[in-house]
């Protein structure tokens, strides 16, 4: 048995659950904030057999789609001319972060 951790960014997270919820799978949804855009992310922990696993990978992979966007740089509290901060800039988003890890124990109570 595999435990799928994959981070999605919000705006892929309803099509992705729909499409797991339709394949069978369960999974538990976290919702998580990237540290780099400080969006909303959500994280979804997905418990499968070995067998299930390049299924539910073809799924986050249509389903988490990149795409670029443009990004406002984050201010910190700094005194004035401390830190130079470019002008908005476009960043690609979206895709996904996947885990994949060996379950030792599963147990439904």
């Amino acid at each position: 048995m595999k435990l799928i951790f994959a981070i999605v960014q919000d705006e892929d997270t309803d099509v992705l659950t729909e499409a797991l919820v339709s394949a069978g799978f369960r999974f538990t949804k976290i919702a998580t904030t990237g540290s780099f855009l400080r969006t909303g992310n959500s994280s979804l922990m997905i418990g499968v057999e070995d067998a299930g696993v390049p299924t539910v990978m073809n799924i986050l992979q249509r389903s988490a789609r990149r795409r670029t966007q443009i990004a406002v740089p984050y201010s910190p509290a700094l005194e004035p001319g401390l830190l130079y901060m470019p002008e908005n800039f476009e960043v690609e988003v979206g895709g996904a972060v996947v885990f994949v890890l060996n379950v030792e124990r599963f147990e439904r109570i």
